[in-house]
């Protein structure tokens, strides 16, 4: 394994040198910094582009002047944007979190919807739900991601600050979605005429008993969880993690899930008054995110069991939701101080920029105005990634179902959640395991149009700036970084392909 690994870093230090020399020989000659000074009509334009020349060393060759930069760039030094003088590291630093603040939420989603669905729509093959998903699918995959984001500008920002004015509850729109969304169910479970009937009735009226609800309580204006929304989500979460994981026959597991779930609601006061005492930050909140898997897999493996390895990984997944909605209940209890402010204004959804300029307010405040950023901008992506993993989980789970080793279990007698979870997702996953890390990577290097659209200064659009402006250290310093990502994504897939299926090994 680490003669696998040596070689591969020398081969990705041979590649990214090669990458560094041949984009900087185009640089050097598409590149004109003293473009703006040959149209100058200043009296001193000869002594400017004599300054200018010699600041920028445009006078020696370009191989002298790329040894100059590789040199320089060993020793971590990035160079910096010769017009404002700001350092490269430091326009890297703020684009890097700019980018993966953008990017990470859109991949964890759209790849949980992407897999559910994919799968889901595998196992309804040439049914009405399959070919609703696959026409679905298809028109998000073939939609320009501008004209998506523009639209989301109009109908989702815009349209929701409005509503959120006045909200109230228009029953045509309710009734239409409430339809859809008992479709949708019917359609995800299947079953005989008679257990459609009833999914569709079921989630039909209690879809429109949620929207009943967040407009007529007023919870809209003052969301919160609270004690009771903890306990309903925090106990359905464990029983449909237990269920997917390990069956609920499986009783040491399914009792370590809901343990790990009431724990979250005993602890959701005293967090409360910890969020209160301390001050908040990231690091600290991926410091508690990690406590509550060790306590998740803590609380699993007392309970133990023939597999515990089981119970371990179904109550450290409840863990997280648990943290996680804790989390987001502090963030939603600032949402009246942050919707009432005079800097938003009543129109909480932004359209533009990473954050809100001059709003002030303590971690809690701050957290909520980057979600009200990044929900936009988000949605977009996973509006697109998710067609294309549906597409490829669906056409991946057919595949490995038509295998021997599939049958060969399924006349063993196992349940088919058994078949479906432990022998073929796992299989099924393969394909992602390819596309996923390098997608991840690729919107790292630049969500070039998104970030343009929402106004976002990422890595992209410093690439793009940075081109516009002849400089050609921040452009270096961006292909680098995208470039030694791209090597690791790939080195990361392989390592993913020997988890995912046992028969694959790493050849060292």
């Amino acid at each position: 394994m680490l003669r696998y690994i040596g070689r591969r870093f020398v081969l990705a230090l041979g590649t990214l040198l090669v990458l560094s020399f041949l984009v900087y020989a185009m640089l050097a000659l598409a590149l004109d910094p003293l473009e703006d000074l040959r149209a100058s009509t200043a009296p001193n334009k000869p002594q400017l582009i004599a300054r200018r020349i010699a600041m920028l060393e445009l006078d020696k060759p370009w191989p002298v002047r790329y040894w100059h930069w590789l040199s320089h760039f060993v020793q971590g030094n990035l160079g910096s944007a010769w017009k404002t003088q700001q350092k490269v590291s430091d326009l890297l630093g703020n684009a890097i979190a700019t980018s993966v603040s953008l990017i990470i939420f859109a991949t964890i989603i759209a790849l949980l919807l992407g897999v559910t669905i994919g799968v889901v729509s595998a196992l309804r093959q040439y049914t009405g739900f399959d070919y609703s998903i696959t026409f679905i699918s298809f028109v998000l995959y073939s939609l320009p991601i501008f004209w998506v984001a523009v639209l989301l500008k109009q109908y989702l920002a815009i349209g929701i600050n409005d509503y959120l004015n006045a909200p109230s509850l228009n029953w045509l729109y309710a009734i239409a979605f409430c339809l859809v969304a008992g479709l949708f169910w019917m359609g995800a479970i299947g079953g005989n005429a008679r257990r459609r009937v009833i999914v569709f009735v079921v989630s039909a009226a209690v879809t429109l008993a949620v929207l009943s609800f967040l407009v007529f309580s007023n919870w809209l204006n003052a969301p919160r969880i609270g004690y009771p929304g903890l306990i309903v989500i925090g106990l359905a979460s464990a029983f449909v993690v237990t269920l997917m994981l390990a069956g609920v026959g499986n009783k040491r597991a399914l009792y370590s899930a809901f343990t790990t779930a009431v724990v979250g609601v005993i602890l959701y006061v005293p967090l409360m008054y910890f969020f209160k005492a301390v001050t908040m930050s990231w690091g600290l909140a991926i410091l508690m995110l990690l406590v509550a898997i060790g306590v998740g897999c803590l609380i699993g493996w007392l309970f133990g069991g023939p597999d515990k390895a089981i119970s371990m990984r179904g109550a450290s997944i409840v863990a997280v939701i648990m943290g996680v909605l804790i989390f987001a209940d502090r963030v939603m209890q600032v949402y009246p101080e942050y919707f009432s402010s005079g800097v938003i204004k009543g129109r909480p959804i932004a359209t533009i920029g990473s954050m809100t300029p001059n709003l002030g307010g303590d971690f809690w405040v701050q957290t909520l105005d980057r979600f009200t950023h990044v929900l936009l901008p988000t949605i977009a992506l996973v509006l697109i990634s998710f067609a294309s993993y549906t597409r490829y989980e669906r056409g991946a789970m057919l595949e490995v179902l038509q295998q021997d080793y599939i049958r060969t279990a399924r006349a063993k007698g196992l349940t088919e959640r058994l078949v479906i979870v432990r022998h073929a997702l796992r299989n099924a996953l393969m394909p992602l395991a390819s596309v996923v890390p390098i997608d991840f990577i690729s919107v790292i290097g630049g969500a070039v149009i998104t970030e343009t659209i929402f106004g976002w200064r990422g890595m992209g659009k410093l690439f793009i700036d940075s081109l516009r402006q002849n400089e050609a250290d921040p452009v270096m310093a961006y292909v680098m970084i995208t470039g030694a990502l791209a090597i690791v994504a790939n080195l990361l897939a392989d390592f993913i392909y020997g988890l995912i299926d046992p028969r694959i090994r790493v050849n060292a």
